[in-house]
C-alpha cells in the first residue's frame, strides 16, 4: 500500500487584535439629509482607541499601504473612536458618496490587482511609539503602517440592488500586528471548543470526534474544521490524510487553546 503523507502538527500563536469589526454588520445606507449619497455603517469592539478610516476604490500596497484609486470621486474620511465593546458606527450625514459615479466594475473590484471597492480599516496606536516616528495625523490617510501601529483593514465589495439599495460582502480580514500582516480565517467548529459566549450556548458537540471525551482544540487546514484533541490527532496523522468531517485532504493540524467561559 503507498504511505500517508504525514501532516503537520504545529501550535497556534496567540496575537492580540485590539480591535475587530464584525463583518456582517457591515452596511451601507442611504443618506436621508443628502439624497443620492450613501454612509457606511457597522458594529465593532475596541480595547483601545483609535481611529476608522474609509477607503472606495483603493489598492493595498507594501506594509499594508492603502492607496485610493479615484480620488477626485471619494476623499478617503477618518473618525476617531473611543475603546468599548459593542460600538455602533455610521458615517455622519454629509461624510457619505455618491456611488453613481462610480462603474459597476469599480464597485466589484474583490483583490484584481490588489484593488478593493470599499476599504474599512480600524487603527490604533501605541502608548510608547518611538520618539523620531511622525505623527500618524501629519501623513496622508492609507500611508504604509509602522510597526507601532496595529490596525484591522475589512476589504468588500459593493452590489448594486434593485430600488436604488446597495449591499455589501466583505473578502477577506487583515490585521496588522507588530509589522506583520495576518489574514483572518473562520474556524469551524471554535464556538463549541468552549470558547463560545451566551446564556443559551449549547454545550454539545464540544468533544473530539474521534475520541468522544478529550475537548476539540485541533484545526485540519485547508478545510478549518476544529474537530480533534491534539492527542486524537498526533496518531490520526500517522493513519490517514483526511479530515473526519469532510474527508477533505489534511495539509497541516493546527492546535488552538481557547480559553474556557466561566
Amino acid at each position: 500500500a503507498a504511505a500517508i503523507p504525514v501532516a503537520h502538527h504545529q501550535k497556534a500563536n496567540t496575537i492580540r487584535n485590539d480591535v475587530n469589526l464584525r463583518k456582517a454588520t457591515l452596511r451601507i445606507e442611504k443618506d436621508e439629509e443628502n439624497p443620492g449619497f450613501y454612509l457606511v455603517a457597522f458594529s465593532f469592539d475596541a480595547t483601545v482607541p483609535g481611529n476608522i478610516c474609509i477607503f472606495f476604490v483603493a489598492k493595498e500596497g507594501v506594509n499594508c499601504s492603502l492607496t485610493p484609486m479615484k480620488p477626485q470621486v471619494f476623499d478617503p474620511v477618518k473618525v476617531p473612536f473611543d475603546k468599548g465593546l459593542g460600538q455602533k458606527f455610521r458615517q455622519a450625514p454629509g461624510t457619505g458618496i455618491d456611488l453613481s459615479l462610480f462603474e459597476d466594475e469599480d464597485l466589484a473590484h474583490e483583490g484584481q490587482d490588489e484593488t478593493y471597492a470599499l476599504v474599512v480599516r480600524a487603527e490604533t496606536y501605541s502608548r510608547d511609539p518611538p520618539a523620531d516616528a511622525p505623527s500618524r495625523d501629519t501623513e496622508p490617510l492609507g500611508a504604509p503602517l509602522p510597526k507601532w501601529v496595529h490596525s484591522q483593514t475589512t476589504h468588500a465589495v459593493v452590489e448594486r440592488k434593485d430600488g436604488g439599495e446597495y449591499g455589501v460582502r466583505v473578502i477577506k480580514q487583515i490585521i496588522w500586528v507588530e509589522g506583520v500582516r495576518y489574514e483572518l480565517q473562520e474556524i469551524y467548529g471554535i464556538e463549541n471548543s468552549g470558547g463560545g459566549s451566551g446564556a443559551n450556548f449549547d454545550d454539545s458537540g464540544k468533544e473530539c470526534v474521534i475520541c468522544m471525551s478529550e475537548p476539540r482544540d485541533t484545526t485540519v487546514l485547508p478545510c478549518r474544521h476544529m474537530c480533534m484533541c491534539s492527542e486524537c490527532a498526533k496518531v490520526l496523522r500517522f493513519q490517514t490524510n483526511r479530515c473526519p468531517i469532510c474527508r477533505c485532504p489534511v495539509e497541516r493540524l493546527l492546535e488552538i487553546k481557547v480559553p474556557k467561559n466561566d
